[in-house]
């Protein structure tokens, strides 16, 4: 089992697909990845020697900011939005949606569940 960037990547996936596990990379971003490295995105991660291991683990770490460092670094934008009072701040500490979606019957998510009323009289049984 291939582990780059402390995560475990699936044996039997693709290269290409299983570049994606990571958090920071998608589909496009491993494609680009696998082109500089020279790797056949249709090799799975199984197939791999050390030597291929290494250089993605090598451009990873000099390219991207990957797993942790960039948790951090959203969790601190958030955190920014929500000290100065923005709009957006307001949102997230809210939790409400943050790009003009509607809330009044949408956003259930974000919102959470569906709340009973108190003292709300429910139908006689027949």
């Amino acid at each position: 089992m291939a582990r780059i960037a402390g995560v475990d990547l699936p044996r039997n996936k693709r290269i290409e697909t299983g570049l994606t596990y990571i958090y920071g990379i998608g589909l496009s971003r491993a494609q680009k990845i696998l082109s500089t490295t020279h790797i056949d995105p249709n090799t799975s991660i199984k197939e791999l020697n050390d030597e291929q291991i290494v250089s993605i683990r090598n451009i990873l770490n000099e390219e991207y900011e990957l797993e942790g460092d960039l948790k951090r670094f959203e969790a601190m934008n958030i955190k920014r939005l929500m000290d100065i009072g923005s709009y957006k701040g307001r949102r997230h500490r809210n939790s409400l949606p943050l790009r003009g979606q509607r809330t009044r019957t949408n956003a259930r998510t974000r919102r959470g569940g569906k709340k009973t009323i108190a003292g709300k009289k429910k139908a006689p049984k027949k």
